[in-house]
């Protein structure tokens, strides 16, 4: 039970863990935030230019979440050198406040 424990949340990180992202890694893991964002699209419908705003969106919150992982010190279901929780919670936030933004329509009437 705490072998299963300490591979979903890998509570200590010393700097003899962290291993650089090998290009398999990195193939992975744009592979995985590109799905992110096409099951996005999916479940919240839209057209061509909606799917290319959600796979960029979904990429930098990958990216961002693994980033702010490594940063703190948080790794939550890591697989090899990637950060999988951290970097999935991250493209999820950035997509849904990314969508939220780009649904926001201005007035075109003045209010004076």
């Amino acid at each position: 039970m705490l072998l299963h424990f300490r591979l979903i949340f890998d509570i200590k990180l010393s700097d003899s863990e962290l291993n650089p992202m090998t290009l398999p890694a990195l193939l992975f893991a744009f592979l995985l935030a590109l799905l992110y964002g096409a099951v996005y699209h999916l479940v919240r419908n839209g057209g061509f230019w909606r799917l290319i705003l959600y796979f960029v969106l979904s990429v930098v919150g990958f990216a961002i979440g693994h980033f702010m992982g490594l940063w703190r010190g948080w790794v939550f279901i890591p697989i090899g050198s990637l950060n999988l929780g951290m970097s999935s919670l991250g493209s999820l936030i950035i997509l849904i406040f990314g969508d939220w933004l780009s649904r926001i329509e201005s007035s075109r009437e003045s209010k004076v």
